[in-house]
């Protein structure tokens, strides 16, 4: 059997040859919300829903639990028959690339991917980036690249007649290497270790008990919609967002719900003003992108020197961001309420314990730069 395949060595000159080479087209989400970024930072490329573990063993449940078989065909492509060597694209929609590599290793499932902005995609391909835009993606016009499933073969197009155009850095194919992944260690946290770490940094006992009373009845409540209906954006704050924020301490007279075009505004002291607004609240609808709400919250809380938290949630998942020195916002803790975990790597922040307290009224600014790893201790 010959191997028609062109040897690594060869395979780059001035320009890239695509001969005897399988070109996927890899979506990273939708213009309305995507992983770009993390694909870009961690050298993969991510599919799911990952839930169900890895493949090919996780399609019994895909199927039981009434996943198409076009989604599970989907899957098994993505597992089983792209190869090191082959070449990717990274696309946004039909007209956006946003990355050209090379596949490296074998298929993975890793469980640090299984909440990217609300989306389980455990299913993990490593990937040299070869190419990368310096001045945004590169687009085509309209239809350039296929709609519809994650990951496709893309055989001709203009995509293609680009691609055999693209010039690489000399010597790119060897001096590449790609990031490392976080470990495989678990890190689930138990409410137990959550409550003892929130009464370690100030946190009054009567607030904790009714947190923990309170994230069995949201938990119940946000299964149960994501089951039934979705809840508006004024239903995502009055059910869910607010009952939190009452459980961690934070009283109905410093806290206004639609105040100045802001969901929800939070406030040290009285009287409601500008002065002693302290957070921002922005929420959005459930299984909506939460962390893109951040453009929202970000123009408004730039301008009041007093804001040092942007909170954006729909209503299940809360991404906390704080104030830096330097007075930008950079993301500091995420947490999912029926997937607690104790950091997060790939988004290199915190997890449940610490945004938990940076949801509370105790908060002060500054105090994450002093705090302490939740320690997990048995019940």
């Amino acid at each position: 059997m010959v191997d028609n395949r062109v040897s690594h060595s060869q395979f780059y000159c001035q320009f890239m040859n695509l001969e005897g080479r399988t070109v996927w087209q890899q979506a990273a989400g939708d213009t309305n919300r995507n992983y770009v970024n993390i694909c870009l930072e961690w050298d993969v490329i991510l599919n799911g829903p990952g839930y169900a573990g890895a493949m090919p063993h996780a399609v019994e449940k895909l199927r039981a639990d009434g996943w198409t078989p076009r989604k599970i065909t989907d899957l098994k492509r993505f597992s089983s028959v792209m190869a090191p060597g082959d070449i990717v694209v990274l696309r946004l929609g039909t007209n956006e690339v946003h990355g050209v590599g090379e596949i490296t290793g074998p298929y993975e499932w890793h469980d640090k991917f299984g909440d990217i902005d609300g989306w389980d995609l455990q299913h993990v391909r490593r990937v040299k980036w070869l190419w990368r835009p310096e001045r945004g993606p590169k687009r085509f016009d309209a239809y350039a690249m296929n709609l519809g499933d994650t990951t496709q073969r893309l055989s001709n197009g203009p995509v293609i007649d680009w691609l055999r155009t693209l010039e690489l850095s000399p010597g790119c194919e060897t001096t590449l290497t790609v990031a490392v992944l976080p470990p495989h260690e678990e890190t689930e946290i138990s409410l137990h270790a959550i409550s003892s770490f929130l009464f370690d940094h100030g946190v009054a006992s009567s607030s904790i008990t009714s947190l923990l009373n309170e994230i069995g009845e949201l938990t119940r409540i946000g299964r149960w919609y994501k089951r039934a209906q979705k809840p508006s954006e004024h239903e995502t704050v009055a059910y869910l967002v607010v009952p939190l924020l009452r459980a961690l301490g934070w009283t109905p007279q410093r806290m206004a719900v639609e105040w100045n075009r802001v969901d929800l505004a939070l406030f040290d002291r009285l009287p409601r003003n500008d002065g002693n607004l302290c957070a921002v609240v922005e929420a959005k609808k459930m299984d909506d992108s939460c962390l893109t709400a951040m453009s929202q919250a970000l123009r408004y809380g730039e301008t009041r020197a007093g804001c040092h938290r942007l909170i954006v949630s729909d209503g299940l998942r809360y991404g906390v961001y704080t104030r830096s020195g330097e007075g930008a916002f950079k993301l500091y803790a995420y947490f999912n309420l029926i997937r607690l975990r104790k950091d997060y790597p790939v988004y290199r922040c915190k997890g449940a314990c610490e945004a938990l307290l940076a949801l509370a009224p105790e908060w002060k600014p500054g105090a994450e730069l002093s705090m302490a790893e939740p320690v997990e201790q048995a019940a």
